[in-house]
């Protein structure tokens, strides 16, 4: 599966970098991954194929659990998707904008909290990482 995490800004932060690093590295096994940055929400639309499954970080987006986003997003972009290309979303400091969010698949979320958008994506590729572990039933994710 080819997977592209797209984001709003840069990872200035080393610490931050070393993180996305690792997962990028962790997540080589089970799919192609992309991490690009854009300057701004409109420049990252402006770039995803029309045809894109897109899902993005919202605040007001559904809580998942780890096991319901291996289920019922990457096993099932996997089983049903299409070939279509796998967007994962994360808008920058003002967050997505309604063009965003109205061309989302889905709307995801990591809780009410305000999360810095550079820690959303480590966070999010703890996550894919997470969720292709349980899909293919390996160990890793404890219930």
């Amino acid at each position: 599966m080819k997977l592209t995490v797209a984001v709003v800004g840069r990872l200035k932060e080393d610490y931050l970098r070393a993180a996305e690093d690792e997962y990028r590295k962790r997540l080589r096994p089970y799919c192609t991954l992309d991490v690009v940055e854009h300057r701004s929400i409109e420049a990252l639309l402006a770039a995803a194929p029309a045809h894109a499954h897109l899902y993005a970080f919202d605040e007001r987006g559904e809580l998942l659990s780890s096991t319901e986003l291996a289920r019922d997003v990457l096993a099932a972009e996997e089983m049903h998707g299409g070939g279509a290309p796998v967007w994962f979303v994360i808008g920058g400091a003002d967050g997505l904008g309604d063009a965003a969010r109205a061309r989302a698949r889905r709307l995801l979320a990591f809780g009410r909290l305000t999360i810095a958008h550079r820690l959303v994506r480590v966070l999010v590729l703890e996550q894919l990482y997470r969720g292709f572990k349980i899909a293919r039933g390996e160990p890793y994710h404890r219930e």
